[in-house]
């Protein structure tokens, strides 16, 4: 995970979303799912998110999904506020359902907190993490299967595979995989650190 920004409520979504939303919820007290009238919404996220699922960190070229921060399930009432929207790819979207805030919001996430290991392709937390947040970033690897998931691997791996390719530069790899090429580069970091303790020997 990284930071995702925080956006703000474009100008028209009280009169195409809020109100209508507000007036099916009234009309509808006991669905189980509410009406996707945000859909509109997504491609605003996804522009906003720069294509990165908030919770992967890894460009979705799908389109992806609102993921509801605070599930309809257990909050009615939120879901169709646009604060409460966060861009997702379908995948983590499904994994997380009612989870709710239980797992960390991708608002609240600071840079660093996490890293991706090679060559695994493994996503572990780091000290960063202020110790207060830990238990829930932990649980959040798992809840998403961010840690070592086996479709989250593979969407890590072709990213990954297209740069170690050549098809794509550090530059292009940090657009669309921004935690593999920090990485990257801190591979490349450890043989020029060796080579100057050599050095000083």
């Amino acid at each position: 995970m990284i930071r995702a920004p925080r956006l703000p409520e474009p100008e028209d979504f009280d009169s195409r979303v809020r109100r209508p939303g507000t007036k099916w919820l009234a009309d509808h007290p006991g669905a189980k799912r509410p009406k996707a009238l945000w859909s509109a919404c997504t491609p605003l996220l996804e522009a906003g998110y720069h294509k990165l699922c908030g919770y992967a960190a890894m460009a979705d070229f799908t389109g992806g999904t609102v993921d509801h921060y605070l599930s309809f399930k257990n909050h009615r009432a939120k879901a169709y506020e646009w604060s409460n929207y966060r861009f997702a790819s379908a995948t983590m979207n499904s994994c997380k359902r009612d989870a709710d805030d239980t797992v960390l919001d991708p608002e609240e996430v600071r840079a660093g907190w996490f890293e991706i290991v090679l060559p695994s392709l493994q996503l572990r937390l780091t000290d960063r993490v202020p110790a207060r947040l830990r238990d829930k970033a932990a649980y959040t690897l798992r809840r998403l299967r961010l840690d070592d998931g086996e479709r989250v691997i593979r969407w890590r791996q072709s990213w990954y595979q297209l740069y170690t390719q050549g098809r794509l530069d550090l530059d292009g790899l940090r657009e669309v995989a921004p935690l593999i090429a920090e990485a990257v580069e801190r591979e490349r970091v450890k043989p020029a650190q060796g080579a100057v303790s050599a050095a000083r020997r």
